[in-house]
């Protein structure tokens, strides 16, 4: 027997269920067209559902007898009703759904179970869809228990009747290295593989720089430059170069000129566009653009020539950008080096003797210009109001099988900093130089956060002790009030290294819009900065490698009033798909990461560790352990007292004993669970912790 977690049998359904209201067009209402809505659908694992409609702050309710057989992520138009939506108590808008417009999902993947009748079932790793799917035995393509397979949705079904489809793949046992990463891939609907028109293409791209395509290209290759990266990391697209002269810095950004080999409408372009970025999980990278290129002649590899884009900057010692020119490059990196190194050699000088850093001599004192450098850069931007939000990463080491054998923080450092500096002066610039230019274009934008969750910001950073200029009650109630990036960061420089950090921070970020790409350049909030877009990494990311050709035709003076409306034309599609394909691809790699904490855990089960408590709610406590993994204290599992959650003061209160859990409050735990279906980590608390008599 597989341990396979089913929602609800076919049989168990169809027995159980009853007739029900259900809300259709059909029913011929008597209603007004103006009184109907369309959004898109996203169900819950009870049956119940919600409503996204564009141009409402809230989200309608679908209760569920009058959800009509709507499936997650379909388009479907509504009908709301009963009373309005309660702030206070977070009742929203009721509405029942009148038809389905469309369907969003055509393909589901699942753990397949073989009946002991002539069918099985498949039970989605979708936790939002509350139904097995049906399929019949000569539909199964000889799937049997436990297999991941793909499921294609023949019949949606309805209230009354259970959905229905045929296995299109057989992704492998749930238990083969890999196959549960490739499940979370193939949910996202993410493509792994290059077609034939493709890698004919790739076949004709030269592997070295043709003496050709250097003319007329600016000579680089006698300066001095390095690139720096993960150790990990083969496809390097971006090389650093720093001098300084009669009180000047002069720093130069050159990244890969990918457009070279990538020509519009090509295969290969298509193919990109489609995928819009490369995808970054856990045991693998889906590239953009096939190894030859992202791995081989766009890279940046040291000791050879390369094409590519400059961005070279005269900075003053204020740090402010005083001079620029754009150009096309020939370049030769001359040294691969990576974070570690550069932070290790930045931080101690004395290894420059040891045999390990011996080849960073002749590059140390650069890397002291840039070290200086980056601080000037760092410094303006913060003068001017922008936001540094600072959450280490979680790096996952796999063995050879793909199970998590170790967890520990990813943080930033002089050397990761360095480079985020860096590209970010380039953007800056390339953003700047073509928006005065007024040419069609693709900038990185941020809007201004909406006034009342910045509001419910400030209300709950003010239970907390904490208070946040430039925005006040009255303001925000006539929907005028704004807050300027420049107070969030005073905010997150008086939380830093408080119990309540972790919490503020991402809830500060949780009230901030989404960034995204468009044609229209509305400035970056979180940057404070008016012109922002995304320049630096072409290999990686399909609005930078549209930029570059933009960037090309202005340089060779190709930018006609017939190819600025060709652009005009294309680049709002552009900025929609590329926002899109990013959220996909983050979401997935966040998928990937809680399934291997999830899976790291379950191999510590019964033992105890030392977290601090990072969110408290309703339902639980969050802990958070050292190595960035969280679970939750459930609690109904906290014994002695009846526990609420006082929602003024951000804590879990004893009703008899007055025992109170608060944010950054040390507590020892043991690991209780680890269910990898809702990839969520049980702790049950095992005392409260005194880390100063851990410390004596």
């Amino acid at each position: 027997m597989t341990n396979i977690k089913k929602k609800q049998s076919i049989t168990e359904y169809m027995k159980n269920a009853t007739s029900q209201k259900i809300a259709s067009s059909q029913k011929r209402e008597n209603v007004r067209q103006e009184e109907l809505l369309s959004g898109k659908f996203i169900s819950h694992a009870k049956g119940f559902g919600f409503v996204v409609v564009e141009g409402y702050e809230e989200d309608f309710f679908i209760p569920e007898e009058y959800t009509a057989g709507a499936f997650q992520g379909d388009t479907v138009q509504i009908l709301p009703f009963g009373g309005h939506p309660d702030k206070k108590t977070g009742k929203r808008q009721e509405a029942k759904v009148l038809r389905i417009l469309s369907r969003g999902i055509t393909q589901l993947v699942g753990t397949y179970e073989q009946s002991k009748n002539h069918y099985g079932f498949v039970c989605p790793d979708n936790t939002k869809i509350p139904w097995d799917i049906y399929v019949p035995k000569e539909r199964s393509k000889g799937a049997v228990t436990g297999h991941k397979v793909v499921v294609e949705l023949t019949d949606y079904g309805s209230n009354r009747r259970s959905p229905e489809g045929k296995v299109v793949e057989i992704l492998g046992h749930i238990n083969d290295p890999g196959v549960d990463i490739m499940s979370i891939v193939r949910a996202y609907e993410i493509p792994t593989e290059f077609n034939d028109n493709v890698m004919n293409q790739v076949q004709q791209v030269p592997s070295e720089v043709c003496p050709e395509d250097m003319v007329e290209r600016r000579d680089l290759r006698d300066v001095v430059m390095v690139t720096i990266d993960g150790e990990d990391a083969k496809d390097l697209d971006d090389a650093v170069s720093v001098s300084f002269s009669d009180g000047k810095y002069h720093l130069g950004v050159h990244i890969a000129d990918v457009s070279h080999y990538v020509r519009e409408n090509s295969f290969l372009d298509k193919e990109a566009k489609k995928r819009g970025t490369s995808v970054y999980l856990v045991d693998r990278v889906i590239p953009m653009l096939p190894h030859a290129l992202s791995n081989g002649i766009c890279s940046l590899n040291a000791g050879v020539d390369r094409l590519a884009l400059s961005c070279i900057m005269t900075v003053d010692e204020h740090g402010e950008i005083i001079d620029y020119e754009i150009c096309e490059s020939v370049i030769r990196v001359d040294k691969r080096l990576s974070y570690t190194q550069v932070k290790c050699v930045l931080e101690d000088e004395t290894l420059l003797s040891t045999d390990e850093y011996s080849g960073f001599a002749p590059f140390y004192p650069m890397l002291l210009q840039m070290k200086t450098l980056s601080g000037l850069l760092r410094q303006r931007r913060r003068e001017r109001g922008a936001i540094d939000f600072d959450f280490p990463e979680a790096k996952i080491i796999l063995d050879k099988k793909g199970r998590p054998v170790d967890i520990h923080p990813y943080e930033r450092n002089v050397a990761t900093m360095i480079i985020e500096d860096f590209m970010l002066a380039a953007n800056e610039t390339i953003a700047q130089n073509y928006y005065w230019m007024e040419s069609p274009f693709v900038y990185r934008v941020h809007e201004v956060p909406d006034t009342d969750k910045i509001q419910k910001l400030v209300t709950f950073i003010y239970n907390l002790g904490y208070y946040m200029k430039s925005i006040g009650k009255a303001k925000v109630k006539s929907g005028t009030g704004e807050v300027h990036p420049k107070e969030i960061q005073k905010l997150l420089d008086k939380i830093a290294g408080t119990p309540e950090e972790a919490l503020i921070s991402r809830l500060t970020l949780r009230s901030m819009k989404q960034a995204r790409y468009s044609v229209e350049s509305s400035g970056h909030f979180g940057l404070a900065s008016n012109f922002y877009t995304h320049f630096t990494s072409p290999i990686r990311r399909y609005p930078d490698l549209q930029i570059h050709r933009i960037i090309k035709e202005h340089i060779h003076g190709g930018m006609t009033e017939k190819r600025a409306s060709h652009y005009k034309e294309i680049l709002p599609d552009v900025a929609k798909h590329s926002s899109e394909t990013e959220r996909r691809a983050a979401e997935a790699e966040r998928e990937t990461e809680k399934l291997k904490k999830v899976q790291y855990m379950e191999r510590h089960i019964g033992e105890e560790y030392v977290g601090v408590i990072s969110g408290v709610t309703s339902w639980g406590i969050y802990v958070e352990l050292p190595n960035t993994v969280e679970g939750m204290i459930r609690l109904s599992k906290l014994s002695g007292d009846f526990y609420y959650f006082n929602e003024a003061s951000y804590e879990v209160i004893g009703e008899m004993t007055g025992r109170t859990f608060k944010l950054g409050m040390p507590l020892k735990v043991c690991v209780a669970d680890a269910d990898r279906t809702m990839k969520t980590i049980d702790f049950d608390l095992v005392s409260e912790y005194n880390l100063e008599e851990e410390e004596s």
